[in-house]
């Protein structure tokens, strides 16, 4: 870690001292044929901003392409690090959210936290990131591509993504295949919505364009399993990798929609019959984003499954991928469960947009669990508006307020509202 930021540094360092008002190029002066030039992107050949272009991530708290690459003399290979720097100052009142990131399933009843208000301010979602891209004979664009934050244990540096990419494959560790990164909405909150799909995973994918507008993929992906456990029963080891798949149709570069499907199988401990048992959950949902009007842009989805808590923002907090089956001692059971949201996008000016998002999760009972009416999370709404503005090409400044409401079994409704402010400069 202390040698990849000291790196950093070093390759910030010789990118501001050579980039006056217009960039240029610094070269390494030898007559080696392997020797390396230091540009801004924008002066990279044309196939490394391609594929620097085509290969960026949509969500939107992902880093922008890299401002500074080093590229082979023959503007092959170019070797790209860069990031962002975040700020952000929020205050909670008529109720918490108790986590830096806004969850309707941690806002907390009476008995566990009495605190009606509070601030905070967060940095850990600053983000560093290297990036090598490439055009091959035999493996076509190539991308080799690493990224953390500090959002880790006592705001340590923790790894996001580190895959490499070719001919369509994907291995390493990055954003699920059971995942719409184009159609999720703007915030500040990193969360994002109560019922937005998220999960990162180790994995294997494949994805092909075909057709006109059309895209498909499918995945092997690490399993992460939690659940309720008691004397009974007790999560185990898994046998199985997650199983996702999704179809895409675009009709333009801006609207598409696309369905994905997940198959997956959990294994846990009956310790009743001392033995292993398992499991199915399986999942679909359906997102899209497209341009309703020149400056008006709408963005939505919908999901629903049986355990795949894993996969829905504000249920991930619970464990509920597997619950005790009451009907039956040692028995595991799988929960019916539901999320969705949909938001609009406004375009005031090139540099100023405005957006505001309505999202719900929902945990269903079944099989008399829970046993008794109680403060088990039942179900948790999400509503933010906000607004930003792109000051420079560099540094974005942002607005939001954020109100969530939580409601259990016992039909018990708590609130939370939080208005939050940033800043983030990219580099």
């Amino acid at each position: 870690m202390r040698l990849f930021v000291q790196g950093a540094v070093l390759l910030l360092g010789m990118g501001f001292l050579s980039a006056p008002a217009k960039a240029q190029k610094v070269v390494i002066e030898d007559d080696v044929p392997n020797s390396i030039v230091l540009v801004s992107q924008d002066k990279a050949g044309d196939e490394i901003v391609r594929i620097m272009n085509e290969t960026q991530s949509p969500r939107f708290h992902d880093p922008k392409a890299p401002r500074f690459v080093l590229t082979d003399r023959k503007g092959r290979f170019a070797l790209g690090i860069g990031g962002y720097v975040k700020a952000t100052a929020e205050y909670d009142f008529g109720g918490i959210s108790d986590d830096v990131d806004f969850y309707p399933s941690m806002i907390p009843n009476g008995g566990q936290n009495y605190v009606r208000n509070q601030f905070q301010m967060d940095a850990t979602t600053s983000t560093i990131f290297l990036k090598l891209v490439g055009r091959t004979k035999h493996l076509g664009d190539f991308v080799v591509y690493t990224a953390g934050n500090f959002r880790g244990g006592s705001k340590v540096f923790e790894l996001q993504n580190a895959y490499v990419s070719f001919l369509g494959f994907t291995m390493g560790y990055d954003y699920s295949t059971f995942m719409d990164l184009a159609a999720l909405p703007p915030s500040i909150d990193y969360a994002g919505p109560a019922g937005q799909v998220f999960s990162r995973a180790t994995l294997l994918r494949y994805e092909r364009a075909f057709g006109k507008g059309w895209k498909a993929g499918v995945g092997i992906e690490m399993p992460v399993v939690d659940g309720i456990t008691n004397q009974s029963v007790n999560i185990s080891n898994q046998r199985m990798p997650n199983f996702p798949a999704y179809i895409q149709y675009a009709w333009n570069k801006s609207s598409h929609i696309r369905v994905a499907g997940i198959v997956r199988n959990m294994t846990y401990e009956n310790l009743v019959a001392q033995r292993a048992e398992s499991k199915a959950g399986w999942g679909v949902f359906a997102a899209s984003t497209f341009n309703v009007t020149s400056k008006l842009n709408f963005y939505g989805q919908a999901t629903y499954g049986r355990g795949i808590s894993q996969f829905l923002n504000d249920i991930s907090n619970l464990d509920v991928d597997l619950v005790p089956d009451p009907e039956a001692k040692g028995k595991m059971q799988v929960l019916p469960m539901m999320g969705w949201y949909a938001g609009l996008q406004y375009n005031i000016t090139p540099k100023v947009f405005v957006s505001s998002t309505y999202s719900q999760t929902r945990l269903y009972s079944e099989n008399d669990y829970p046993v008794t009416p109680s403060d088990q999370y039942r179900y948790g709404q999400y509503l933010v508006a906000n607004i930003f503005w792109n000051v420079n090409a560099n540094l974005q400044v942002g607005a939001e307020y954020l109100r969530g409401w939580r409601t259990d079994f016992n039909d018990m409704t708590r609130p939370a509202n939080r208005p939050h402010v940033s800043a983030q400069y990219n580099f």
